[in-house]
């Protein structure tokens, strides 16, 4: 894969991303020559991972550099791409790259037609925009997607920034950031519900508690799928369930809610992957169907 040339590059959005994104290209080659920042902590992130950048206005960083990321909230990047777009901002010839997992060049639209190079480069990783991060982007994987012609360039720097490139096409991107979030953010979720859920059975240290048997659950899952499954429901144990949806319900109508929800998922994929004995199913469905229960 042959390297792209050195480019400048300007940030429009320094948030957690975009800072360490600039200060991963830096680290490669590139220039970081001009940021826009609006918030105290924006413009210390870029006081931190790209000190050598200059503040400047949004047409200014795009007059100033050859790629902008602009890593701005998802919510805002259609509209802020129509606005450069409309007010002539975007230099023809100039990359322009989000980090955005759930957009992938489409909503470029109006600036590609404008003359711009659209590139969607998501790291697949939780940034807190430290220097940190930058050690985290060593092999981590980035969602791509770009014009076919233009595959090379992103690839390439992705690879740069130490990633690995993974192609996503556009019309695919909705779903693998989906794919993404019901995976590390409802994990998140999950792992605090339960916590708490061990505090009131009076656990002193939930985390430690939970530490180990999670950190062998996914890597189980990872590496198996479904067959590493384990625990009541994929054994038929209806008696269990019923006893966990009632201990639930005690202390806390979400989490049944949400114990009921995963118990009935768990229980249709492991039946349909062989791994629970359709002879035991029928009372353990029958439990899991009576969601008028308190």
């Amino acid at each position: 894969m042959e390297a792209p040339p050195r480019l400048t590059v300007g940030v429009v959005g320094v948030g957690r991303a975009g800072s360490v994104l600039a200060a991963a290209l830096d680290r490669a080659g590139h220039r970081v020559v001009a940021v826009h920042a609006v918030s105290d902590t924006s413009r210390l992130r870029a006081e931190a991972l790209i000190p050598q950048a200059t503040l400047m206005t949004v047409p200014e960083v795009l007059k100033a550099a050859e790629l902008v990321l602009v890593t701005v909230p998802d919510d805002v990047l259609p509209g802020l791409i129509s606005g450069l777009a409309e007010s002539d901002q975007i230099q023809p010839g100039q990359f322009l790259v989000h980090a955005s997992g759930r957009y992938g060049v489409s909503v470029l639209a109006p600036a590609t037609k404008a003359g711009a190079l659209p590139l969607a480069l998501h790291p697949v990783m939780t940034l807190t925009g430290t220097s940190l991060d930058l050690s985290r982007l060593a092999g981590c994987p980035f969602g791509v997607t770009a014009p076919e012609v233009l595959r090379p360039v992103a690839e390439a720097l992705v690879v740069e920034m130490g990633g690995e490139p993974v192609w996503v096409a556009e019309q695919d991107r909705a779903l693998y950031h989906a794919a993404l979030a019901n995976a590390s953010n409802h994990l998140v979720t999950l792992v605090a519900q339960s916590m708490d859920l061990l505090e009131r059975a009076g656990v002193a240290d939930p985390g430690r508690m939970l530490g180990p048997l999670m950190s062998a659950s996914l890597d189980n899952a990872l590496r198996h799928g479904d067959p590493a499954l384990t625990g009541p429901v994929v054994r038929g144990d209806a008696a269990t369930v019923e006893k966990h949806l009632d201990s639930l319900a005690a202390v806390s109508g979400e989490s049944r809610t949400a114990y009921l929800a995963m118990a009935r998922l768990t229980a249709d994929r492991a039946l349909a992957a062989g791994l629970l004995p359709p002879a035991k199913a029928e009372a353990l469905l029958d439990v899991l169907s009576r969601s008028d229960r308190p």
